[in-house]
């Protein structure tokens, strides 16, 4: 779409300036195409399609040549007299409250780590100067010393963003007197870029279009511990982050930031990771810095003590480094004011699965989980009702409607099964399966297991081998207790955070939804997800349409015309489209283990007991 947009700016001999920015978050829309005309006024549309660029362009900016104008007039013409029963206008949405329901999405966030978010390119420099880029450095090297420095995030009571929630003044701190109190005097500042979390973008989006807040963040860092060199550690898979994180330092270099005043120079790297979920963790991510294997070790001693090349280290998540620079520059009481008092601040979050609205949002600690979910999600989409929300990735624990009140505080969900985690939030609805989702999330974590440790790499083999045995309707009676036994024994006998936490998924779907898994037990699917549990078949509602057969892309219904259709059980595959394009809601969906023929609709089907097994 970039290339349409300069083509037709080009073609068109449009007077305006093209400005490539970045993410806005707002992945429900995208592509966004924004126009800022001379007095202020935007307009922006979201879902522009190649060819919408140039009728949005030529609403609002005129052809500067007559000739120019002709042709554009006559093309639009000849355009709107010959347009197919296709072509739709782009959806556009003002960015006053106009449009109530998008202006939730964007009015109900609040942002720090994703300030000016679409307002400028990640890699302009004149511009992150002039929104007040680098004020916070030059603060630190003008007025502040190192403690002084610690002491403004320490009162903060920023916390670490990675997962964990450490308290980062105190890390800081830590490493600044282990370095002082080392022979070498030295230490290291590493960004902590390696985000393996399934679905969750947001260091990525936070290193491609603020690259410049994040390695402000690392400089603050440096010079708060009395480091000269700093590593971002970001995957392979994530090329665009490198490359713009890389053109930023050069550009930092020739403008002078990495000389230090009194004569000292700062170094700063990529170094690029495989992509292996382990080395999030800050010891295997340090072992990998250091060409060995990625493997978690025993701690203490702590990576501030003995780290990288076995000198104090600070290890700080990408989006907790973003924070830095806004908390020195609007003092630690303007960042506590947003937040609560254990959790200041805000978060970001990668919103996902059955929502109306999804995409990358930063919104204030101590906001209800159903707040987020409705105001800036839109609810739940197709007529839905929300069964539960995943917090915190693979590691993190499902939350049912009824915690829908939780708020995003690591305590308040820590208490409630879940986790902060990197900031993954998924959405459920009455459609999902809660063994099938626990056995998802288990199997990318078993398969990401380092092996170090017997209980996770050996415990998550057998747990998954139970959530697969239950929904393949092969389930044992005392299926239930001995998974929640193994569960337990994981979490509390495995060496890092990332095995401790791996059974968090079980857990709390077993708290929660437990009613679930008895009856996957039995062979039963409650929420008639898991294919082995369930048949389709054909109901008198049907008209012989032969929709059903047409659209079976394994033959498995006959192609009967005027006569009610019949399914091969042998044959389907349990995709789900003969139901959806039966015109008459013919098709239902019932329980393998049915003995008496009488089917029941999933959609009038409620799930015993969902959510109500525990509240807390």
């Amino acid at each position: 779409m970039l290339h349409e947009v300069r083509r037709v700016v080009r073609d068109r001999r449009l007077p305006v300036a093209v400005r490539e920015v970045g993410c806005t978050g707002g992945s429900f829309h995208a592509p966004l195409l924004e126009v800022v005309l001379e007095d202020g006024h935007r307009f922006r549309y979201g879902r522009v399609r190649v060819k919408d660029v140039e009728p949005v362009l030529l609403a609002h900016v005129k052809p500067t040549l007559l000739a120019a104008r002709v042709q554009a007039t006559v093309r639009a013409w000849a355009e709107q007299a010959f347009a197919g029963e296709g072509d739709e206008p782009p959806v556009r949405f003002p960015l006053s409250v106009r449009d109530q329901a998008d202006a939730c999405y964007w009015l109900s966030q609040q942002r720090i780590a994703t300030e000016g978010a679409g307002e400028w390119p990640p890699l302009d420099y004149e511009d992150y100067r002039r929104s007040g880029g680098f004020a916070a450095l030059e603060r630190c090297r003008d007025e502040l010393t190192p403690t002084q420095v610690i002491d403004v995030i320490e009162a903060a009571g920023l916390r670490g963003r990675g997962g964990g929630g450490f308290p980062t003044g105190r890390k800081w701190r830590a490493v600044a007197q282990a370095r002082a109190a080392s022979d070498a005097h030295t230490a290291y500042v590493v960004c902590n870029g390696d985000e393996g979390d399934p679905g969750a973008f947001m260091d990525r989006m936070l290193l491609e279009s603020y690259p410049f807040r994040v390695l402000e963040g690392m400089l603050v860092a440096l010079h708060a511990v009395g480091a000269v060199e700093g590593v971002l550690y970001i995957r392979h898979e994530y090329p665009l982050a490198v490359s713009r994180i890389r053109a930023a330092i050069e550009e930092l270099e020739q403008r002078g930031w990495l000389m230090l005043r009194d004569g000292r120079s700062l170094a700063l790297r990529v170094a690029e990771g495989a992509g292996a979920f382990v080395c999030g963790e800050e010891t295997a991510l340090l072992a990998s810095l250091e060409g060995r294997r990625g493997v978690p070790r025993l701690r203490p001693p702590y990576p501030s003590e003995r780290g990288f090349r076995a000198c104090p280290t600070l290890v700080n998540n990408v989006e907790t480094l973003a924070m830095v620079p806004w908390i020195v520059r609007h003092g630690a009481e303007a960042f506590r004011t947003v937040g609560t008092a254990g959790s200041a601040g805000t978060k970001t979050f990668a919103l996902a699965g059955k929502v109306e609205r999804g995409g990358l949002i930063e919104v204030p600690m101590g906001l209800s989980l159903g707040e987020i979910v409705t105001r800036i999600g839109g609810g739940v989409g197709g007529g839905r009702t929300l069964k539960a929300v995943q917090v915190g990735g693979p590691s993190g624990g499902c939350l049912p409607a009824a915690q829908a009140g939780t708020p995003v505080d690591f305590e308040a969900l820590a208490q409630a099964g879940g986790m902060m985690g990197s900031g993954g939030m998924v959405v459920l609805d009455d459609t999902d399966c809660m063994v099938d989702i626990a056995r998802y999330f288990l199997a990318f974590t078993q398969l990401e297991s380092c092996g170090q440790c017997t209980g996770c790499r050996i415990g998550t083999r057998r747990m998954l081998e139970i959530l697969e045995r239950l929904c393949e309707g092969h389930g044992q009676p005392d299926d239930v207790e001995r998974l929640e036994r193994l569960a337990r024994v994981v979490r509390d006998g495995s060496l890092c955070g990332l095995g401790r936490t791996a059974p968090n998924p079980v857990l709390s779907t077993l708290r929660y939804f437990r009613a679930e898994y008895e009856a996957h037990a039995l062979g039963i699917c409650p929420a008639r997800k898991c294919r082995a549990l369930i048949v389709y078949r054909v109901t008198a509602r049907c008209i012989g349409c032969t929709l059903c057969a047409q659209n079976c892309p394994v033959a498995a219904i006959a192609f009967t015309p005027l006569e009610r259709a019949e399914i091969d059980p042998s044959l389907c595959t349990r995709c789900d489209i003969c139901r959806q394009v039966c015109p008459e809601n013919a098709i239902e969906i019932a329980d393998t283990n049915q003995d008496n023929g009488r089917t029941e609709p999933a959609e009038g089907r409620a799930t015993p007991s969902v959510g109500q097994e525990e509240s807390a």
